[in-house]
């Protein structure tokens, strides 16, 4: 069955309501195209086919080319294309997206990989011709993340981030009746939060690889652990080899949003302690307990994780706070609630579902239903940008700076000491050593880009 909803259905729900609002009739033409966007993915697991199939649902697309280095993974995902795209075609299949990079021809690359990939693979789709759409964080070192803005400002291509709080309903919603009206009033402090109990441990065999995956691609630039099972979904994540802990896959969405809110830039200076403090019985070198500092001129956000125990406010697990004189705003994937100090009256909202607009979403397998609106609006964001020319809600600029402010606080965590990062010269002023760690070293034959080759 391929799944495809009317234009008349189409207007009714959430998605469409905030995309004519802000695009007026022109949001029509995003998602109605007479020619489609061609598109190719890369890494073809979880959210990569998730943020495929929201492009799917919004737009007239054409997913030319699938590529993983897991067979029985790219299958399937090429059955589950088949079905969804209006022609039913089967995607051109690849193990090499250097392969797939240099054959097709495509408007649109969606990178899905894991982090350590992240880099490498925008760069060399921009030297294609593709506009991006990279997963976060968009690097796992701050000179990546460098290099990353430097191709995509020289090949003039559109890279969108997949931190989709700011094209998330009821958040831009917070945004627009409580910051911008002035409810907060001085705005003094931010507390961001993580308590999920998501950190992998454990100590799986060392074992043979299996025909069908290519672990050595799939490691690519990062060192080669030995092989103890299919790192997919939530294995890799438990490893710094290939990302950057829970400070980098779940702060930098919160960061990223209170930085879009309160029209912030770089910190002046991050710092960090934590480590791994309580669930210690397995491989995983990831820190269990972080807490982060990213200051500013008169507010600090503060940044606490832990992967064990209770969350501090039980509705709020997964969240921002920020804290002004005249009221409170609290804010999650789930909801908004604002707080006023003294009189008057509350203001809450609640995630938007589109159930009934996109019926397919309730039987797609591991869907975050609480994140599919935001993803297509994100994804709508995505094209108005390519089609104007201009900047999207989340540019890889504005990714790499929430991308590299939690690289930093990991750094600051290793070294035992504040840093402060100059953009500019792309140094951490008066150390070394802190700045000999914005790049990592590659496995060969891999080379590490640099932003002064673009």
């Amino acid at each position: 069955m391929i799944f495809n909803i009317s234009r008349r259905k189409f207007v009714k729900g959430t998605t469409a309501s905030l995309v004519l609002s802000s695009f007026g009739d022109y949001g029509l033409d995003l998602m109605y195209r007479e020619k489609p966007w061609r598109v190719g993915l890369i890494g073809t697991g979880w959210y990569g086919k998730s943020d495929l199939f929201r492009l799917i649902q919004v737009t007239d697309v054409e997913v030319i080319a699938l590529c993983d280095v897991d067979e029985n993974m790219l299958e399937g995902a090429i059955n589950l294309v088949s079905e969804r795209q209006k022609s039913g075609k089967k995607p051109q299949k690849y193990s090499d997206y250097r392969k797939m990079l240099a054959k097709e021809e495509l408007d649109i690359v969606l990178i899905g990989t894991p982090d350590h990939w992240h880099a490498l693979q925008t760069i060399e789709a921009l030297q294609a011709g593709a506009h991006v759409y990279v997963q976060k964080p968009v690097s796992v070192d701050v000179m990546e993340g460098e290099a990353m803005v430097a191709a995509a400002r020289k090949y003039g291509k559109t890279v969108q981030v997949g931190t989709q709080r700011k094209s998330t309903p009821h958040l831009i919603d917070a945004k627009k009746k409580i910051v911008d009206t002035g409810l907060l009033g001085k705005i003094g402090h931010v507390e961001l939060c993580c308590y999920y109990h998501m950190r992998a441990n454990g100590n799986p065999p060392v074992q043979e690889v299996p025909d069908f995956f290519d672990y050595n691609l799939w490691t690519g630039p990062a060192p080669l652990r030995p092989y103890d099972g299919l790192p997919h979904r939530r294995w890799w994540r438990t490893f710094m080899e290939y990302g950057n802990g829970i400070m980098g896959d779940m702060c930098v969405h919160m960061l990223d949003t209170v930085r879009w809110m309160l029209d912030l830039g770089w910190p002046t200076r991050i710092s960090s302690s934590g480590g791994i403090y309580i669930d210690k019985s397995g491989k995983s070198n990831t820190a269990d307990t972080q807490s982060a500092t990213f200051e500013y001129n008169g507010l600090n956000c503060v940044w606490q994780h832990r992967a064990w125990g209770h969350p501090a406010d039980p509705d709020y697990p997964w969240a921002f706070k920020i804290y002004g004189d005249k009221g409170t705003l609290k804010g999650s994937v789930q909801k908004y609630e604002f707080i006023p100090r003294g009189e008057g009256d509350p203001i809450r909202q609640e995630v938007v579902y589109e159930r009934e607009e996109y019926p397919e979403d309730l039987t797609e397998k591991d869907i975050e239903l609480h994140a599919a609106p935001a993803t297509r609006l994100h994804m709508l964001d995505f094209l108005a940008a390519i089609d104007q020319g201009s900047r999207p809600v989340a540019d890889i600029e504005e990714g790499h700076i929430s991308s590299a402010s939690c690289i930093l606080a990991n750094l600051s965590m290793k070294l035992n000491r504040s840093l402060e990062y100059d953009p500019v010269k792309k140094i951490v002023k008066n150390d070394p050593e802190a700045t000999a760690l914005l790049s990592r070293d590659y496995r060969g034959p891999w080379v590490h880009p640099v932003p002064g080759d673009f």
